[in-house]
């Protein structure tokens, strides 16, 4: 993990937080400091076990890209899973988040959804967070076209996108859509207290921090008031009615007392609820798994609890 860390502090960019985000946008990522890390010690990526193709729909009056992860030894009906990346619902996209998404199709035989949803500042609160449904809605309508089962669908997402994954489960129960069998939020966005333990620990962690965070928050809430709505702070959502779902958190990271709260709230409206702390590492280690033996045991974890509900 450190060796990841540091390979991306070498790269010299300026904080994220004193940037504009077209500029933010620009910078490297930990998945660049993954590959560049590999690369300098000839360990080879592994060959793909799925096709990966990529189109665009129309949904919500917008034009999302998403990402096609297709197994290559599926029948006609695979299992699905929508899957959001993270970013703060400022920065990142398809490719930044793609070893995760890859990851939990060839792991689950599953078709894997990646959305790529609109972004703050050029889209407030709650655009993203409108996308993300409207997404899962396209997907549940068109799965038979994308060799998937509407049946047996999961949502997953990490960071911003695990705060998107568990909306998309409450918007499917309060429109009387069919929930998704499962969700895995991985180091969700569930809270707006900057100032708990874990923010106060780990204040100036890489690669998230809390100057980053109260940047997002800036660039994504048309005002800082709107942190405190169930939707960002899910901690005070209605959870009840939910399907099963697993939470996983990383010890060096300002989220994790927010996801450990998230998953004790779960547990108290009645939810099916995993969770699974992995310690040593930081934010954003889950799609690591070619370095980590962490975000390995991570995706095993994942992938086991959706499989039973998928199958």
């Amino acid at each position: 993990m450190q060796v990841v860390v540091e390979k991306l502090q070498s790269y010299g960019a300026p904080p994220i937080e004193t940037l504009t985000p077209q500029d933010a946008r620009k910078q490297p990522t930990p998945t660049n400091a993954v590959m560049d890390v590999m690369k300098e010690n000839g360990i080879m990526m592994p060959a793909p076990m799925v096709d990966k193709s990529d189109r665009t729909i129309s949904v919500n009056g917008a034009d999302l890209p998403i990402r096609l992860y297709t197994p290559r030894n599926g029948n006609a009906a695979n299992p699905m899973i929508v899957y959001y990346h993270g970013g703060g619902w400022v920065i990142a996209n398809l490719d930044t988040y793609d070893p995760s998404a890859q990851a939990l199709a060839e792991k689950t035989g599953s078709v894997v959804v990646s959305v790529q949803y609109r972004q703050g500042p050029e889209h407030k609160f709650p655009t993203a967070h409108n996308d993300a449904f409207a997404a899962y809605q396209w997907v549940h309508q068109n799965a038979a076209s994308l060799k998937g089962n509407p049946d047996r669908i999961a949502v997953a997402g990490e960071s911003a996108g695990g705060n998107l994954a568990c909306n998309v489960s409450i918007m499917a129960r309060d429109n009387g859509i069919k929930l998704p069998v499962a969700q895995l939020l991985v180091y969700p966005v569930a809270n707006n207290d900057m100032n708990n333990g874990s923010y106060t620990r780990y204040s100036n962690a890489k690669p998230l921090n809390k100057p980053m965070m109260e940047w997002f928050a800036k660039h994504y809430l048309n005002n800082m008031q709107e942190a405190a709505d169930p939707r960002i702070s899910l901690v005070n959502a209605n959870l009840k009615g939910l399907p099963p779902t697993i939470v996983i958190t990383a010890q060096i990271d300002p989220l994790h007392d927010e996801g450990k709260m998230l998953m004790e709230r779960l547990k108290q409206a009645g939810v099916t609820t995993d969770y699974e702390d992995f310690k040593g590492v930081t934010h954003e280690f889950f799609g690591m798994a070619t370095l980590l033996p962490q975000a390995a045991e991570a995706q095993r974890e994942a992938a086991e609890f959706l499989n039973k509900r998928l199958k």
